[in-house]
């Protein structure tokens, strides 16, 4: 993602959007990646801090990149390889579990998914991120994931066409119990840059 978006931005441009001024990873701020109240602060969110904390706790996910696009942000998740997509379940406990359970309950309603698929096992990592996106936009802003799968990663043994990375999602969205058609797809974004033209 770091060499993405200092060199080659235009391979994380999909159509749906105008052009996104990305604000991490950058060199100048050592690549860093936000997360909780940071990353809200660093899309021009502050606003929203106090909200976030009751929706999720702390140690939320940790963005790969972060961009604005006009009025609209963009939060990124990027992957080399298959076998980082399977992230282990959530291992809190006590109140912040309840809590993020409640959260992950309220992104399924809105995606017309079954109480009873457990997002707190399978797919983890991709079902708090959907719930973070559909957060943010109940919140009033226009969100967008950014979901990246990079081609041609020799050293992860990464996949080397877009359709693995396809059938990945499809696979993780017919168990998680998300329909092929939901209002939320709209915002969500596939894009598989391969490695090598990111010299």
């Amino acid at each position: 993602m770091q060499r993405a978006v200092e060199n080659r931005p235009d391979l994380l441009q999909p159509a749906a959007l105008g052009p996104i001024d990305w604000l991490s990873p950058r060199a100048e701020d050592e690549h860093a990646e936000y997360r909780d109240a940071a990353f809200l602060s660093l899309l021009g969110l502050d606003h929203l801090a106090e909200p976030l904390s009751r929706f999720w706790p702390k140690r939320g996910p940790q963005w790969d990149a972060l961009g604005r696009a006009g009025d609209s942000v963009v939060l990124v998740e990027a992957k080399a390889h298959i076998p980082e997509f399977f992230s282990s379940p959530t291992q809190s406990s006590g109140r912040s579990r309840t809590l993020i359970e409640s959260s992950l309950n309220q992104c399924k309603q809105r995606l017309g998914v079954a109480e009873d698929r457990n997002w707190m096992l399978h797919f983890y990592q991709y079902a708090n991120r959907l719930a973070h996106l559909i957060w943010l936009r109940d919140q009033g802003v226009d969100a967008h994931l950014m979901l990246v799968g990079f081609l041609g990663d020799v050293d992860c043994s990464g996949p080397t066409s877009p359709e693995a990375w396809h059938a990945m999602y499809q696979t993780a969205e017919h168990v998680m119990g998300i329909p092929q058609r939901h209002a939320y797809r709209r915002y969500i974004h596939h894009l598989t840059p391969d490695v090598a033209n990111l010299a």
